[in-house]
């Protein structure tokens, strides 16, 4: 029988490997942790398949970026002004980060599940949600209780 090790790594020296890889052209999967993207990724059970990003990042995409100069997060883009991008997780209810263009190291294509399903993030179906969600900021608080509380706990995705 053979032994499997498993391994702890910090998460920057991960982030900095996979960085790497997708910069070579590869795509690489990574797991998301934290509430912050609920409902739309469930962190600490989901992950997301990241491409290197094309030139042209609008507001919609899911990235992983360093931001504020301090750390990396996988959030939506919410504003693109010039070199400028604004960020802000979906399960967040207020506060964004802020990087430039440059810092934005991949764009999230697929949310993984565990059993290996992949779900494309950018369908009309999923866009149209996404902006929908935007627009329920000011009750996003409810909302998320809600399905924080409910949903989530019997393993519902959207």
């Amino acid at each position: 029988m053979t032994e499997t090790t498993v391994k702890t790594l910090a998460n920057n020296i991960v982030i900095k490997d996979a960085i790497a890889l997708i910069n070579e052209g590869r795509r690489v999967v990574l797991p998301v942790k934290g509430s912050s993207m609920h409902p739309f990724i469930i962190g600490d059970r989901e992950s997301v398949e990241l491409v290197k990003p094309a030139t042209d990042l609008k507001v919609g995409d899911v990235v992983l970026a360093w931001v504020n100069g301090s750390h990396y997060v996988v959030h939506r883009i919410i504003g693109v002004d010039g070199n400028g991008v604004t960020l802000m997780g979906d399960g967040n209810i207020c506060g964004v980060e802020h990087c430039r263009v440059d810092e934005v190291a991949a764009v999230a294509e697929y949310v993984v599940a565990p059993n290996g399903r992949r779900r494309f993030l950018y369908t009309d179906a999923r866009m149209g949600a996404a902006r929908l969600w935007s627009r329920l900021l000011p009750v996003r608080r409810w909302i998320l209780a809600v399905y924080r509380r409910t949903l989530l706990k019997i393993n519902v995705t959207i």
